[in-house]
């Protein structure tokens, strides 16, 4: 199958024609320009149809005249464009073509279309499945809804062998849906990402908070595997300038309006690094950034090397806060035993954070005031980087950069800080990635 994306953006597209936001601002200067999300898939079959869909067809050096299938998702104005109808009735009278959606999509557009004219309406509901020209088609049930529950659809298209899924529009998706798509193994998904960061809204479309835990429960249940090509859509001002740099961590891509997609080619995209380091200095958005990194997972065991101490409350605070900041799913091991955490992890590590741990191991070994004891700690170190070179399993190291300061007035702190930079160099050397967060904004290093 051939997908040409026709838009990518959401209702009000990305930029908004009114808006003057960052976000906008920036895309604006670049001529980065989303229009409502559609898809011609084959240059027979239609994925939604707004207003702006036949012009973008054009943007993209595409005739609509084949196309014999028009499927709606819903009956939004942005889905449902009725005056193209209109328009292929002025040219294409005796070309067949079945309108196919919820039955308040279809009632939009009856009045578009003339009595002779040789349109076949088909209302759909979820569970339904039907043969289009070449194509299969199953309804499958989404988190959005117009009027009443059950009026908003998503489509699993199958050709030759081949599978897409088009997820849009939808909030998290419920149990329903993922029964529906259990083991299905999509060559390519297209899912929306409408919110971007702004957290209060309402819950019918997904946001960069509950995006990747809609990817993390596709992955569950056998939708998305290793080898599927995601690519997000329906894409809003709310969303970062650096959508695409968010959003590669988790195998996803963002592609330009007009992008032709071959459903189960293999996306140009580097493969996921299994060892990440992530630098930076206080409050820098270090343990933020690599939260995010693997955000699309379930199975992330938390490792938090800071000790609570019980005489010292805001302490305790940072790392109560630092607890709630953590998908619910995760499970959190607070513990300096990193090597062990390393040799028995079963899945995804993210160890917050290095400085921490290096200064627990000098209180054990007592090196704040016994020089000879730095020989201890130093094996300590070089027995962490060993098992990080051997283990298996993803692994995120958050860790502080401390070479950029003041160098410090003691003899045991310059030690802390020479060493704490020596560590860092050494676990860079086996990490496929390193990333250093400035003022929230993280540079990739490697």
């Amino acid at each position: 199958m051939e997908v040409v994306l026709l838009g990518t953006g959401a209702a009000d597209g990305w930029p908004n024609p009114f808006c003057t936001c960052e976000s906008c601002s920036i895309l604006l200067e670049r001529g980065e320009v989303r229009a409502q999300t559609a898809a011609l898939v084959d240059d027979v079959l239609m994925l939604d149809c707004g207003p702006e869909v036949p012009r973008a067809a054009a943007h993209a050096g595409r005739s609509l005249s084949r196309v014999r299938h028009l499927l709606l998702t819903h009956a939004h104005p942005d889905h449902v464009g009725p005056l193209a109808l209109l328009m292929r009735a002025w040219v294409a009278r005796e070309q067949p073509l079945d309108v196919i959606g919820p039955p308040e999509a279809l009632d939009l557009c009856r009045d578009w279309v003339g009595p002779d004219d040789p349109v076949r309406w088909i209302p759909v509901a979820p569970g339904d499945e039907l043969r289009v020209g070449a194509h299969d088609v199953r309804v499958l049930p989404a988190a959005h809804r117009v009027h009443r529950d059950g009026d908003c659809v998503l489509y699993a298209i199958t050709s030759d062998w081949r599978t897409l899924l088009w997820a849009t529009d939808t909030g998290p998706l419920d149990t329903a849906m993922l029964a529906a798509v259990r083991d299905a193994r999509f060559d390519t998904v297209f899912l929306e990402e409408t919110f971007g960061d702004l957290g209060e809204h309402e819950p019918d479309h997904l946001d960069l908070r509950t995006f990747p835990r809609a990817l993390a429960a596709l992955r569950d249940v056998g939708a998305v595997t290793a080898d599927t090509d995601v690519i997000a859509v329906h894409l809003s001002h709310h969303n970062p300038p650096d959508l695409p740099d968010r959003l590669r961590p988790w195998g996803v891509r963002v592609v330009p309006d007009g992008t032709v997609v071959a459903v189960g080619a293999s996306p140009d995209r580097a493969p996921a690094p299994r060892r990440t380091l992530v630098l930076g200095g206080a409050r820098a958005g270090k343990s933020t950034h690599a939260q995010r990194l693997l955000a699309d997972r379930d199975d992330v065991t938390y490792v938090a090397t800071g000790a609570a101490d019980r005489g010292d409350a805001e302490w305790s605070a940072r790392i109560a806060a630092h607890r709630a900041s953590r998908p619910r799913a995760w499970r959190t091991v607070e513990t300096d035993d990193l090597v062990g955490a390393l040799q028995t992890a079963t899945g995804p590590l993210l160890v917050d954070c290095l400085g921490t741990w290096l200064t627990r191991r000098i209180d054990l070994r007592g090196a704040w005031t016994d020089e000879s004891a730095w020989g201890a700690v130093r094996s300590d170190v070089a027995a962490f980087v060993a098992a990080l070179r051997r283990t298996r399993v993803p692994v995120v190291v958050v860790s502080n950069e401390v070479g950029s300061g003041v160098v410090p007035a003691t003899a045991s702190g310059r030690r802390f800080r020479d060493l704490l930079g020596r560590l860092n160099t050494a676990v860079a050397a086996e990490c496929e990635s390193v990333v250093l967060v400035v003022a929230g904004r993280p540079l990739r290093l490697r």
